[in-house]
């Protein structure tokens, strides 16, 4: 089902690139939030601490006045508000509403940059423009939030690449579908709630967007059979008991990590070939399961998979993590006791011991052979990842087509942000070990051998990887063709996890 008219308790877009140029005149951008407020008061905000923000924003400034609107929720007198925005259109179309000389805004405004330096405008729920939910007690089932932490990690580990037809399933405030419109013909936005509907449609125009084909409906449900080249999801992933599913923003529903796994497998047949499906998930860890291979049971057919798992949680600290986001631990102590004990009820019944959070990345590559890395990941990375996506998956192809002769037979470069350790006792002549280490993307590190380390250092695209071998078992007396035996596993190794880029040549004479 599309819709095509807001609700009417939400503003309307009518005027709405009016608005933006007044907010942007009046520096209500992320940049001059931080002048404004100062690095330490704007980094509180994304903790929904807003004292601090409102002892910056005391002056009757302009920009100060349209924090406290947009941001803090916060009166603001009528003459002060309307030396900065034109006030009757913001009436008329529901954005403010006026009482006793003073104007209240009905919805967050909250400042966003995008990859490229634009000014957008993410529209959300009174009281959830900053940190997520926050435990605010009362919040209604339908509550739509604004951006938060998992919004901007799946917007920066999504591959940006320019693509005919991109699908955003559970838009919320529409975060993905305003990044995918930047880079897609067309972008269809999906969610069971309605409300979140009508907020994406308004940051979209807030953010001077194309607009996007907004549908209302459960997952894959409202886009029929229609394919797409990109597909993103930050769905209701939180694994919560039948009797507690009352948050549409963040419970599936279903039971136990069901949604999820529907979720990816149903991704198989709606991307078109070489695209791209991004989602966040929560994973069940059950007794006598190895997490990794269901998560592999997950992965359609055709689909290359690159998994990886961020955060675990035992079923207390998960339980109560969530129980504090709806903030059940605001009301009644036996109801927040009876609540607890229904989701612990719920993780015994079904042997989970722990909630595995993390990334799931398909590509629909066809093949018989399909990639599939499922791996845990804890360490700071460096967002945005899309690149390292996008290049992750053409390290598979090259891979799966490169037996060990046409790996040795190639030519390799050090990746460019990789640097050697050295790691031993002060004053020894010799290292312990060697480690190599990325200091972009996933920021990994590995430990290599004296033959390792001298095949990375050797790696400037000049010799195949077999000539390198050859010099180096020369110095250490090693036969060459037994070292040319053991080295390409761990050559595939260094590939595989990016530190090391092919250079296929172009001669055949190459060895």
């Amino acid at each position: 089902m599309s819709t095509t008219d807001a609700s009417p308790d939400l503003p309307s877009a009518i005027h709405a690139l009016k608005l933006r140029e007044a907010l942007l005149l009046g520096d209500f951008t992320v940049d001059g939030l931080l002048d404004l407020l100062g690095g330490s008061a704007y980094a509180a905000l994304a903790r929904s601490e807003t004292v601090p923000a409102l002892r910056a924003t005391r002056g009757g400034a302009a920009l100060a006045g349209l924090v406290r609107l947009f941001l803090l929720q916060q009166p603001v007198d009528e003459a002060q508000a309307g030396a900065v925005l034109p006030l009757e259109e913001c009436l008329a179309d529901g954005w403010l509403v006026r009482s006793d000389g003073l104007v209240r805004a009905t919805v967050d405004i909250r400042p966003y940059g995008g990859p490229e330096g634009q000014d957008w405008f993410i529209v959300s729920d009174l009281g959830f423009a900053v940190g997520g939910a926050g435990g605010a007690s009362g919040q209604s089932e339908a509550v739509v939030l604004g951006v938060g932490g998992a919004s901007t990690t799946l917007a920066g580990i999504t591959v940006r690449t320019p693509v005919s037809a991109a699908l955003d399933i559970g838009t919320g405030s529409g975060i993905q579908a305003l990044h995918a419109a930047q880079h897609s013909g067309r972008v269809t936005a999906t969610d069971l709630n309605p409300r979140a509907l009508d907020f994406t449609r308004l940051t979209l125009a807030l953010s001077a967007a194309p607009a996007a084909d907004l549908r209302q409906g459960s997952l894959f449900d409202p886009v029929g059979e229609d394919t797409f080249d990109l597909v993103v999801s930050n769905p209701p992933f939180v694994i919560s008991p039948g009797a507690d599913a009352r948050l549409t923003y963040r419970d599936g529903g279903m039971a136990g990590d069901e949604l999820c796994r529907s979720l990816v497998q149903r991704a198989g047949d709606r991307l078109n070939s070489g695209g791209y499906a991004h989602f966040l998930a929560n994973w069940e860890h059950v007794e006598g399961e190895e997490w990794q291979e269901r998560l592999r049971s997950w992965v359609p057919d055709g689909c290359d998979a690159w998994i990886v798992q961020r955060e675990v949680q035992d079923v207390t600290q998960y339980a109560e993590l969530w129980l504090r986001d709806s903030g059940d631990h605001r009301g009644d102590p036996a109801r927040y006791a009876e609540r607890y004990e229904r989701w612990l009820d719920e993780f015994e019944a079904r042997g989970t011991r722990a909630v595995g959070f993390g990334w799931i990345t398909l590509r629909k590559s066809g093949v018989d052979r399909p990639s599939v890395v499922v791996e845990e990941w804890p360490h700071p990375v460096e967002q945005p990842l899309g690149e390292t996506v996008r290049a992750h998956f053409a390290r598979q192809d090259y891979l799966r087509s490169h037996d060990d002769a046409a790996l040795l037979a190639d030519r390799f470069i050090l990746a460019a942000d990789v640097v050697q350790e050295q790691v031993g006792q002060p004053g020894a002549e010799d290292p312990e070990h060697v480690v190599l280490r990325q200091h972009r993307g996933m920021r990994r590190a590995t430990k290599v051998d004296t033959v390792g380390a001298g095949f990375a250092g050797a790696c400037d695209g000049t010799l195949s990887a077999g000539r390198i071998l050859d010099a180096i078992a020369q110095l250490i007396n090693e036969d060459p063709v037994l070292l040319r035996d053991r080295t390409p596993q761990a050559l595939r190794l260094l590939v595989e996890e990016g530190f090391l880029e092919p250079v296929p040549s172009t001669d055949p004479t190459v060895l």
